[in-house]
């Protein structure tokens, strides 16, 4: 990762509020691995800042690249249409660019958590802890 890197999370958004606040909870975790970058959450549907204003809160940051994650666990609909259209990327772009009103960032748009050994381990410890 970049230096002047910023993070985006991106989460469904819900009107159940500790669906928020996971998102919250995990882009904090990732903020205190990643101490170097900035690091903030947006929502696609329901809850703010939205993704427009999500991003938008970027413009007043050092930030020159720009990565957008979304905390979905596989694509779908929200990401490979509905998140790609929000940003501006053609079907199948990563990457494009955000013009603020003094500067543009690169934009780089994330994968989905898919499918990763991490993930089958903690499938395992839910299964434990059941």
């Amino acid at each position: 990762m970049q230096e002047n890197s910023g993070v985006l999370v991106l989460g469904h958004g819900s009107k159940l509020t500790y669906n928020k606040r996971t998102v919250e909870t995990v882009a904090a975790m990732l903020a205190e691995r990643m101490t170097e970058a900035t690091i903030k959450t947006a929502y696609l549907n329901m809850d703010r800042p939205t993704v427009e204003e999500g991003i938008e809160s970027f413009a007043e940051t050092d930030v020159t690249t720009l990565y957008v994650l979304p905390l979905f666990l596989a694509h779908g609909t929200h990401t490979l249409k509905d998140i790609p259209e929000i940003l501006g990327l053609s079907d199948g772009q990563r990457r494009t660019t955000h013009s603020f009103a003094d500067r543009s960032v690169d934009v780089v748009y994330a994968e989905p958590l898919g499918i990763d050994p991490c993930i089958a381990d903690l499938v395992y410890k839910r299964l434990k802890e059941a």
